[in-house]
């Protein structure tokens, strides 16, 4: 068996490499070339160049390609530039759009992987005679008792297990993470001694689409009318001012909002597309301690209606909390679960995704499409 679990001399087994121009996935490559494996890079083109080029950071641009080249071209290992424009715009960019537009806070990310890299990638690769797909992503995939599992990276500060979350079984089988079970500076250090030249490269911060990071700009070209003026309207009806495209803000903002004059802080507590109004109140109305995903992807024994003891992650950036999860179908369509916190949370958006843990384990997760106070909807009931 070698090292990626494959039983075949590494000679003999087959790589595809996903190349996105920067230093995780260009060791990835050559850390796997140096064990002697059949080693493919293959690099994304996803949206036009000439927008790519005005910033290099970003992923997937033009300037990356050329570095996943050049480091295919120092290793010797043979290259491919797949040109996946139209489904990228499709899957991803207009569903950032509509995301944006319904009033949420799309992760289009996320929608990548599981749209375009883990599945038209993924299929390429076995087309190619693959064994297996690498990538340069931190996290760990873990053989258990039945089968393959998706765990959190050793360096919990780069772990991106929220934004595989839609990784399904059959996927997970055939995808390899070498660079799970190291820190961040072990990877730079590897491309140092390798003479890479992107060991120095920054990771990249903007989504690959957004080069300057103005996602209103991107929404308003794509969905003309996105920026249309609407009402901020206070909680108790008072109409506080106006706003120029309820795309410009999120739930639980609290800077920027755009009106003056209240003695007591306020946030947006939720956008009304329909009306195009942006709805902003105190910061105990943020409160919420239910959460409703669809689009479940499940990778553990299946949920029953005893519900699940889970920790779960709220947004990328979120420090994961006790929760219990049930399986909901009702106003969800397929795939639905209700989340209930064990302490309320404040600044939950629809749109963003609810990620469930075993302790490192991923368990699964879904899209949050929306958010209730339970208390609250307890004490109505019962007035009534």
């Amino acid at each position: 068996m070698n090292s990626l679990g494959i039983d075949k001399e590494p000679k003999d087994t087959r790589v595809v490499v996903a190349m996105s121009g920067g230093v995780d996935s260009s060791v990835v490559a050559c850390m796997l070339k140096e064990e002697g494996y059949d080693v493919i890079g293959v690099t994304l083109q996803l949206y036009d160049h000439g927008i790519a080029l005005e910033k290099s950071g970003a992923c997937c641009a033009g300037q990356d390609i050329y570095d996943a080249r050049t480091v295919a071209d120092r290793y010797g290992f043979p290259h491919y530039i797949l040109d996946y424009e139209s489904r990228f715009k499709q899957d991803v960019m207009e569903d950032f759009a509509d995301s944006y537009m319904r009033g949420e806070t799309p992760i289009p990310c996320v929608r990548c992987n599981q749209k375009v890299k883990f599945k038209d990638m993924l299929a390429m690769a076995k087309d190619l005679g693959a064994d297996v797909m690498a990538t340069g992503h931190y996290v760990q995939r873990i053989e258990g008792p039945n089968g393959p599992e998706l765990h959190r990276a050793f360096d919990d500060t780069k772990d991106q297990t929220y934004f595989l979350f839609t990784t399904t079984e059959d996927q997970l089988d055939f995808l390899r993470f070498p660079l799970g079970g190291l820190p961040k500076t072990e990877t730079r250090k590897i491309a140092e001694r390798m003479g890479l030249s992107v060991a120095d490269k920054p990771d990249s911060q903007d989504i690959c689409f957004v080069p300057d990071g103005s996602y209103a700009r991107v929404v308003e070209r794509l969905r003309p009318g996105a920026l249309d003026k609407g009402d901020i309207v206070h909680l108790d009806g008072t109409v506080l001012g106006q706003h120029d495209g309820i795309i410009n803000y999120t739930v639980g903002q609290r800077r920027g909002i755009g009106v003056g004059g209240t003695s007591d802080p306020i946030y947006v507590i939720r956008l009304n597309a329909e009306k195009k109004q942006v709805i902003v109140g105190p910061k105990e109305a943020l409160s919420r301690d239910v959460v409703l995903v669809n689009e479940l992807n499940w990778l553990a024994d299946p949920l029953n209606d005893q519900g699940r003891e889970v920790t779960v992650k709220l947004r990328s950036a979120s420090k994961p909390t006790s929760a219990t999860v049930y399986p909901e179908g009702q106003g969800l369509g397929m795939g639905g679960a209700r989340v209930v916190l064990h302490d309320p949370l404040y600044g939950i958006s629809p749109g963003q995704a609810a990620v469930f843990y075993d302790g490192d384990r991923v368990l699964g997760g879904g899209w949050i499409v929306s958010t209730k106070k339970q208390v609250l909807d307890e004490e109505a009931q019962g007035a009534a």
